[in-house]
């Protein structure tokens, strides 16, 4: 009940508008949110974001304050400190993470009144000047660090991942609407209930495809040498490393979408017939040469993401500390190498099915499906879902096994994701 209760209390506050702003003017704003790199901030924020509320930049300002401070753990040595000093570390770490998201929110919000000028009319603003700019700025900070402090009283005095929880519920928040106007579509343009039908069933199959993504993992094997301490005996069991198929999650997906909105922001200040051209090709977002650079971005980013988070060298030295050794393979830098084999091996087809799945929407589309209703056969909205929906099942199944109960499966177990902050992606 308090994790359904703090929900709550989120998606009301994703409705209330900015004070100054009439509601009933907002028809460009979301007009400008359908697709895109606004049209993912919309979803992730349950479309608070074109609804200009208080809320509107949601959770994403901490998630990047968070994939920031994660990148600083690998290259500062001052933050691996950190994240080798245990609990008083982690708490260090997550205050420096807020006071990021603090700067982070105060350029995005700045941005973000700024593009509400563009898109609305003046009529809409009861009051235009610098303090409407000043208080929406502080409002808008104010209501993301809302949002993150209900994710976190999620997380401690709820079920889940609260912040992993918030943005998921977010996207399942645009489902209804985006599934409403492809029924509605497909009764005026033909094909009715029956076109609906395959519909449901080709995305059952996606989901299907999408959780093998998110959960498929290689088991290397680990044997601990037996130490006897008193009258007890330690180790000499088989332990496994999984190591993830898609160690990377959505965040080679963002980073790829960041990317490809690059070229064409920049065509867009030159005034030549090529660059117009140029800007056309990448602005379709079902063409062939867009889906193409998507995907060779996705597996790129897909090996450097798995390359800057998953270190071989320290999974190594951690193993021989504690007395264990993969059979067949020598502790210390063999041990390294074939981590790093391993690893190498599964990440070529975890980021060939990643990069497929991030262009299904592209198909659907030209399918004749709803480019709303679309978004939900893959890309980032799918694997959030499918990532959050595990992790929340699998800390249920936990509680319920904790309390002597059967548990929500009779045979078999629910395999959930790790992490939190950025790993809500």
């Amino acid at each position: 009940m308090t994790t359904l209760g703090l929900i709550l209390i989120y998606r009301l506050g994703s409705k209330v508008v900015l004070p100054g702003i009439d509601p009933t003017q907002l028809a460009n704003l979301a007009a400008q949110t359908d697709q895109g790199v606004l049209g993912l901030l919309n979803m992730f924020s349950g479309g608070a974001f074109a609804n200009a509320s208080i809320m509107a930049l949601g959770i994403m300002p901490y998630i990047s304050a968070s994939i920031v401070i994660q990148l600083l753990g690998i290259a500062v040595p001052y933050f691996q400190r950190l994240q080798r000093e245990g609990e008083s570390g982690r708490r260090k770490i997550n205050q420096i993470t807020r006071y990021l998201t603090v700067v982070i929110l105060l350029f995005q919000a700045p941005g973000y009144i700024a593009n509400l000028h563009a898109q609305l009319p003046e009529s809409a603003f009861v009051n235009a000047g610098w303090s409407f700019t000043v208080m929406s700025t502080i409002i808008l900070t104010a209501g993301s660090m809302f949002v993150m402090w209900l994710g976190e009283r999620i997380t401690d005095k709820g079920i889940g991942n609260g912040i992993s929880l918030i943005i998921m519920i977010g996207i399942i928040a645009m489902l209804p609407f985006s599934l409403f106007a492809e029924f509605v579509s497909r009764l005026e343009e033909g094909g009715g209930l029956v076109m609906l039908l395959i519909e449901f069933v080709v995305l059952f199959f996606v989901f299907e495809g999408a959780i093998l993504l998110v959960q498929g993992t290689r088991r290397v094997p680990v044997q601990y040498a037996k130490r006897i301490v008193g009258n007890k005996q330690y180790g000499g069991v088989r332990q496994y490393i999984p190591l993830k198929v898609n160690a990377a999650g959505v965040m080679p997906i963002i980073f790829a979408q960041a990317i490809m909105f690059i070229p064409i922001t920049l065509a867009g200040f030159v005034d030549s017939e090529a660059a117009t051209g140029f800007a056309a090709v990448f602005s379709n977002f079902t063409g062939f040469w867009y889906n193409f650079s998507f995907a060779f971005l996705i597996i790129l980013f897909t090996y450097f993401y798995t390359a800057i988070t998953i270190n071989p060298t320290q999974m190594a030295d951690d193993m021989k500390r504690n007395g264990g050794f993969i059979p067949g393979v020598k502790p210390g830098k063999k041990t390294a190498e074939f981590l790093d084999s391993v690893m190498s091996k599964i990440t070529l087809p975890g980021s060939f099915f990643l990069a497929f799945v991030a262009i299904l929407p592209a198909f659907a589309m030209l399918a004749g499906i709803d480019q709303n209703f679309a978004q939900f056969y893959g890309g980032t909205s799918l694997l959030i879902l499918v990532g959050v929906v595990l992790d929340t099942l699998q800390q249920i199944e936990s509680h319920l096994l904790m309390r002597h109960y059967d548990g929500l499966l009779k045979s078999g177990r629910i395999k959930g994701r790790t992490g939190g902050g950025a790993a809500a992606f």
